[in-house]
């Protein structure tokens, strides 16, 4: 599969996008802020390490730059801090340990930092192996964990489905920030900076080349 075709062509189905002042703010400031000096907000700096090697696995850099050199890591992050509900994001730091420990027992290494492209793949792939059926089983066990923990109710999730969760939700996270990024938005997507001749029927092919609409 040509992931980038996909990105091209894929609408804005994930459901996350709400263009409040708050997620304005986070795209604006992702565009600028130097990797190299990068020091995440929410996650510990080990676990933004891992982030950053992560986003560049689901989008690796080819005819298009990679996912951590639009800033996607620095996008997660920040909207982890600032957007994501204290439920949300105690779920993300326990899904994205039980992740690093799965890689840490496969790699036999001891520390976070340690953990190379070559030891997340794996770990990272097999997280998300599993068919519709076994997925849907698995979002009805995640959904009962949180509403549990949300009414304040003691609950424990599979390791398994724990590391499934956090992999479906990085990617799906990965392919948002991206997309949101600003040189994405302006060159790999239809990008119009000034709109123009409103066509409520147009072929996508005949209009944009079957690309997707720069948001």
């Amino acid at each position: 599969m040509d992931r980038r075709r996909v990105l091209k062509n894929m609408g804005m189905s994930l459901g996350y996008m709400v263009a409040t002042p708050t997620l304005l703010s986070i795209v604006q400031s992702c565009k600028s802020e130097p990797a190299i000096t990068w020091t995440p907000e929410f996650l510990a700096p080990n676990e933004g390490v891992v982030l950053s090697k992560l986003v560049d696995i689901i989008l690796p850099k080819t005819d298009t730059p990679s996912a951590s050199e639009v800033q996607v890591h620095v996008f997660i992050d920040k909207f982890s801090k600032d957007v994501m509900e204290k439920e949300q994001q105690d779920f993300l730091k326990m899904s994205m340990n039980k992740f690093t420990n799965k890689a840490l027992a496969d790699s036999g290494k001891e520390n976070v930092e340690d953990l190379t492209v070559e030891d997340l793949e794996p770990v990272l792939a097999s997280s998300l192996k599993y068919t519709k059926d076994q997925q849907t089983e698995m979002f009805e066990s995640i959904n009962s964990y949180t509403e549990a923990i949300a009414e304040g109710k003691t609950a424990e999730l599979d390791d398994e489905i724990t590391r499934f969760a956090f992999a479906n939700n990085l990617r799906g996270m990965t392919i948002w920030g991206y997309k949101a990024s600003e040189y994405v938005g302006e060159e790999v997507l239809a990008y119009l900076p000034v709109p123009g001749e409103y066509v409520p029927c147009g072929d996508a092919q005949d209009l944009t080349g079957g690309k997707a609409w720069s948001l």
